[in-house]
């Protein structure tokens, strides 16, 4: 594997001799709109980051208002995240193949529509529908916004400060749509989690035509058909399976056979893609040891974060008796870290150094931020035990999603950032699966063991009374709570290392010196 960083000779096919290089690409005048391009590209991202967590706080409302049975219930979340991350790589594909903007506008429109749709939803499957066409827009709306910005900024400072903004959006923009599903919830209805994204979307749309600019498709191209239903029907399996898991259990036929297709087509994917003449995803993409380090760390780094969300959800309202409100107010700290972390830190540092400098450390800290949580229990208070943790947690992962999310989109060629932009989403969907199954089952687990062990041991005793029962019960889902973060925080400090051992790219100061000397003339500023 290769420096992204060091161009390589042409092959006359467009790309670099190098894999993961891309060929050098006309210089263009930098586009005198593109902070509020940025803007409407920024807006866009927080609309489909708000939707994977607004309505989760909204879920029991909903679930009375439409009389859907516990059993069911999971089905608004599952119906979005299946098409979101099942579709990802097509959606990404289609904006190489149609052009980024006007792919950026459909998937705007049409996560409009949906979102109304859901809103006015007077049954359960109205509101099934809605989620799964919320979730296959999103999967054109999301890599057609990234691969935007990639072409935007290019190069240079500029496209560090633009990606701290994008990186911190991506980061905390789920903590936010806790926060603003708990004020809709509480202060108008359910149904606003949903309908809010209408004049969102709007605005969006307006500025997208407006300021946004970008090439025409690809004239000519084709889809690569047996690679999507290989890759979106292996992805579908794979999100589906690990939903299930939660409510099923691991071992379960169900969720082993579903996991087990899913595996095949990606397995048989990856070899059609070998061989086709338009691959999905051409291997070159995730081949070279930058990329696809990157995208390595930012699925794993997106288990600890989901993962946070989840148990620290739960130990606020079930624990400390916080309204959804409250609880998504206890949240903002950790998007402030990440926020900070990502533009004042981060976007600062990434021209200078090499990216696993700030990676690395950003992942250290959130695995020591994770950690310290574990040390929660049935007294814990929020500032004395959860505000220092989620603060470090928050500030770490915004170390971390800068230098990833650049360091993965850095030095595609042009026809790629489309399919480029949805493997990093796809990384950060399937790992937010991933870690929300794979955690809630280790934490279920754990409580069910040590609930059933201490009320056999304190029935022993003598009569049990009702008080006893709950603290026992209450401790052991703290238990299970604490047992699943520091399965979170390995996993954090996993991904440290992979991202030491693999991402290996240089800074862009140190590359431009190069390409200065190379070239024989003086190094102009950090690119």
């Amino acid at each position: 594997m290769s420096d992204p960083s060091t161009p390589g000779p042409q092959d006359g096919t467009g790309r670099g001799g190098d894999p993961g290089t891309a060929a050098p690409e006309p210089v263009q005048e930098a586009d005198p709109h593109r902070w509020w391009a940025l803007a409407v590209i920024a807006t866009a991202q927080l609309m489909v980051v708000l939707d994977a967590t607004i309505v989760n706080i909204a879920l029991p409302s909903a679930q009375r208002d439409l009389g859907i049975s516990n059993g069911n219930r999971q089905w608004v979340i599952t119906a979005y995240t299946l098409a979101f991350g099942g579709l990802l790589l097509l959606g990404g594909r289609v904006a190489d193949l149609v052009g980024r903007k006007r792919t950026f506008i459909i998937g705007l429109i049409g996560f409009a529509a949906s979102s109304a749709l859901g809103g006015s939803s007077n049954g359960q499957e109205m509101l099934y529908l809605s989620r799964a066409l919320q979730g296959t827009f999103a999967a054109l709306l999301a890599p057609s916004a990234l691969s935007l910005l990639t072409t935007t900024f290019p190069a240079g400072k500029e496209r560090a400060q633009a990606f701290g903004i994008f990186s911190a959006i991506a980061g905390g923009g789920s903590a936010i749509g806790l926060l603003l599903g708990g004020i809709l919830t509480e202060w108008l209805s359910w149904r606003w989690c949903l309908y809010v994204n209408v004049p969102i979307a709007l605005f969006a749309v307006i500025g997208a035509l407006t300021l946004l600019r970008d090439r025409a498709g690809a004239k000519g191209a084709r889809l690569d058909i047996p690679g999507v239903i290989l890759g979106s029907g292996g992805l579908v399996a794979i999100v589906y399976g690990f939903s299930r898991a939660e409510q099923k259990g691991w071992t379960s036929t169900e969720v082993l056979t579903v996991l087990s297709v899913g595996v095949a087509l990606l397995v048989a994917f990856t070899w059609w893609q070998t061989r086709s003449p338009s691959p999905l995803l051409p291997l070159h993409i995730i081949r070279e040891r930058n990329r696809g380090g990157s995208v390595i760390v930012m699925a794993m780094a997106t288990i600890g974060l989901f993962g946070s969300f989840l148990f620290l959800t739960y130990f606020l309202q079930t624990i400390l008796g916080y309204s959804p409100l409250t609880a998504g107010l206890a949240f903002l700290p950790l998007s402030a870290g990440i926020i900070i972390g990502s533009t004042q830190i981060s976007a600062r540092l990434l021209p200078l150094v090499p990216p696993r400098f700030l990676l690395v450390p950003g992942l250290l800290l959130s695995a020591g931020g994770m950690f310290s949580l574990t040390f929660l229990d049935i007294h814990s208070s929020y500032a004395g035990h959860i505000l220092p943790g989620t603060l470090l947690l928050g500030f770490g992962l915004g170390l971390t999603f800068l230098p990833v999310i650049s360091t993965a989109t850095m030095g595609v060629a042009t026809q790629d950032s489309g399919v480029t932009s949805a493997t990093v989403n796809t990384a950060q969907q399937v790992g937010g699966s991933i870690g929300t199954s794979l955690l809630n089952t280790i934490a279920t687990t754990a409580t069910a063991t040590y609930v059933a062990s201490h009320l056999a041991a304190a029935t022993r005793q003598g009569a049990l009374s009702p008080a006893d029962r709950t603290r026992i019960v209450n401790t052991g889902t703290v238990h299970g709570f604490t047992v699943a973060i520091t399965w979170a925080a390995i996993i954090l400090l996993a991904a440290a290392v992979i991202g030491a051992v693999l991402i290996n790219g240089r800074s862009p100061r140190a590359r431009a010196a190069e390409e200065a000397a190379a070239s024989g003339t003086a190094p102009g500023p950090a690119a």
